[in-house]
C-alpha cells in the first residue's frame, strides 16, 4: 500500500526548494558581481599606485640623462610589490619583498597587455600585478624640449583583502537567503494551515461517512471556498444517492424476504392442513391448487426480481431499439381479454411509428406494466387512454386511467420496489409491487424520464419520455 503524504508539507517543501534554488542562483550571481566590482576597484587602485610610483621616477642628473627613483616610493604599502625598468632594460628599483624575477617573466604573459592584470604568488600569497608604461622627460628646459625616457612599471598588491570582501558579501547574501527561507517556511506553514483548514475539515467529514452513518453536512467555510464548494456539493449529492440506494437495497431485501416468506408460510400451512386428517380427493385437489397458486406467485416475484436485475445490468439490451407504436398496439391486443373481463375499454392514439433506444422485449414489459396497472385500477365502464406522440426530439408515452387515483403523500414512493399503498398488502390485484420499479429502471437505463400525476377519485396519468432515434419507414 502506498504511503500517505501531506499536501501541506509537499507544498511547503516545493516552495522552499524553489526558493533554495533561487537563493543558490542569487548567491552565485552575487559572487560573480561582487568579484567583478571589487576586482575593478582593486585594479583602479593598483593603477593609481602605479602612476604614483611613476611620479617617483626622476632625472638621475648624470651626463647620460638617465632616470632613477627619488625615494618617495618607500611610502607605498609595504606588502605591495613593484619593479621599475627603463627603456634600456635597467632595473631602476624594486620592492624588498619581490622575489627578484626579471620582468621578462611577465613581458610575454598576460601582463604584457597593460589592460590585463596577471596573477602572481609571492611567498605563498596571491597577488595581482599590472603593467604600466610611462614616459619621463629629462631636462625639460633644454632647447630641444628635453629627453624622453620610457619607463615600465610592474605593480602588484595582495588580493587577500579583496577576496575577504567578496566572500563577506557572498556570505551576507547566503545568510540573508537562508534567513528568508526559514521565515518563509514558518509563514507558509501558518498560512497554508489556515488556507487548507477547509480542505482538512472536508476530509474529516468525508472520513466519518460509513454504511452506518451517512451524515455529511459541509460547513460554511467549505461551502464558501471556491475550489471546494463544487467538490462538497458533488460529495453531498453522491452520498445522498448512495444512502437512498442502500436504503432501497435494504428495503428491497426485506420486502422480498417478506413476500417469499409469506408465500412459503401459506404453502406450508396448506400442506400441514391437508396432513392433519384424512381428506377426500376433492379436498386434496383444492389444497394442492392453493399451493400451486402460491408457488406461482413466488415464481412471479423471483422472475420479476431477476428481470429487474438484468435491466439494471443492461448488458443484453445494449444498442437495441424498437418501434414504440407497434409495441403499444401489440400489448393492447394482448390485454383485450383482460380489459373485457374488467369491463374497461383500452383506447390507443398514436401520431405514427417512432423508434426508441429500448429493445422490444423490455419495451413490451414497460408498456404492459403501465397498461395492466391502469386496467386493474380502473372501475367498470372506464376507459384507459394510451397516447404515443413525438415531442421535439423525444417520443412521449402517456397512459391515462379513470381509476381511484393515488394520494399525494403516496406518489413519491410508487416507483420504489415492493411498494404498495395498501398497508395490508392486499392481493386483490395480484401485484408484486415491482411493476413500476421495473418501468423506472428501463426508462432511466435508456436515458429517459418517467413521471406520474394523480388525483384521488379522478384517475392517474403516467408520462414516459424516451429519446427518438428516427421515424419508422412509412411514417412522417
Amino acid at each position: 500500500m502506498r504511503r500517505a503524504y501531506s499536501i501541506k508539507r509537499r507544498l511547503i517543501a516545493s516552495v522552499l526548494l524553489v526558493e533554495l534554488l533561487s537563493a543558490v542562483c542569487v548567491t552565485g550571481l552575487a559572487f560573480f558581481y561582487e568579484r567583478h566590482a571589487h576586482m575593478r576597484a582593486f585594479e583602479v587602485m593598483l593603477r593609481g599606485r602605479a602612476y604614483a610610483l611613476l611620479g617617483a621616477v626622476q632625472d638621475a642628473e648624470d651626463e647620460a640623462d638617465n632616470v632613477m627613483l627619488d625615494g618617495t616610493e618607500k611610502a607605498l604599502p609595504s606588502r605591495d610589490i613593484y619593479q621599475v625598468w627603463d627603456e634600456k632594460g635597467r632595473m631602476l628599483g624594486r620592492s624588498a619583498n619581490w622575489d627578484g624575477r626579471e620582468p621578462g617573466w611577465l613581458a610575454g604573459g598576460r601582463a604584457a597587455d597593460e589592460r590585463q592584470p596577471a596573477r602572481l604568488r609571492v611567498d605563498g600569497e596571491g597577488y595581482r600585478v599590472i603593467r604600466v608604461e610611462g614616459v619621463r622627460i629629462v631636462d625639460p628646459g633644454d632647447k630641444n624640449g628635453g629627453v624622453r625616457r620610457a619607463v615600465t612599471i610592474f605593480y602588484g598588491s595582495p588580493t587577500r583583502a579583496v577576496w575577504r570582501a567578496v566572500w563577506g558579501a557572498v556570505e551576507f547574501y547566503a545568510e540573508t537567503s537562508l534567513g528568508l527561507l526559514v521565515v518563509t517556511g514558518l509563514m507558509m506553514y501558518w498560512l497554508l494551515g489556515r488556507g487548507l483548514a477547509p480542505l482538512g475539515e472536508l476530509a474529516r467529514q468525508a472520513a466519518g461517512v460509513s454504511a452506518q452513518s451517512w451524515e455529511f453536512v459541509p460547513s460554511d467555510a467549505v461551502r464558501g471556498t471556491m475550489e471546494l464548494a463544487p467538490l462538497a456539493g458533488a460529495l453531498e449529492m453522491v452520498l445522498a444517492g448512495l444512502e437512498r440506494s442502500f436504503e432501497q437495497q435494504r428495503r428491497f431485501v426485506g420486502d422480498a424476504a417478506h413476500e417469499l416468506k409469506t408465500g412459503v408460510a401459506v404453502v406450508k400451512s396448506s400442506l400441514q392442513l391437508l396432513a392433519m386428517k384424512q381428506r377426500t380427493a376433492a379436498e386434496y385437489a383444492a389444497g394442492l391448487e392453493r399451493c400451486q397458486l402460491d408457488c406461482e406467485r413466488m415464481e412471479e416475484i423471483v422472475a420479476k426480481m431477476l428481470l429487474l436485475a438484468r435491466i439494471e445490468a443492461a448488458v443484453e439490451d445494449e444498442g437495441k431499439s424498437a418501434d414504440l407504436d407497434a409495441v403499444v398496439r401489440q400489448v393492447g391486443e394482448a390485454l383485450e381479454s383482460m380489459a373485457a373481463m374488467a369491463r374497461v375499454r383500452i383506447e390507443i392514439v398514436s401520431s405514427g411509428g417512432m423508434e426508441v433506444g429500448v429493445g422490444a422485449e423490455q419495451l413490451e414489459v414497460l408498456c404492459s406494466n403501465l397498461m395492466v396497472n391502469a386496467v386493474q385500477h380502473s372501475g367498470e365502464g372506464a376507459t384507459v387512454r394510451v397516447v404515443v406522440e413525438r415531442v421535439l426530439d423525444a417520443v412521449e408515452l402517456r397512459v391515462v386511467d379513470e381509476g381511484e387515483g393515488i394520494e399525494a403523500e403516496v406518489l413519491p414512493y410508487v416507483f420504489d420496489r415492493f411498494y404498495r399503498s395498501d398497508p395490508s398488502r392486499s392481493r386483490r390485484t395480484g401485484g408484486t409491487g415491482l411493476g413500476l420499479a421495473i418501468v423506472k429502471a428501463i426508462v432511466e437505463r435508456a436515458g429517459g424520464s418517467v413521471a406520474i400525476e394523480s388525483e384521488v377519485g379522478r384517475g392517474t396519468t403516467v408520462v414516459v419520455r424516451l429519446k427518438a432515434l428516427r421515424a419508422v419507414e412509412g411514417f412522417v
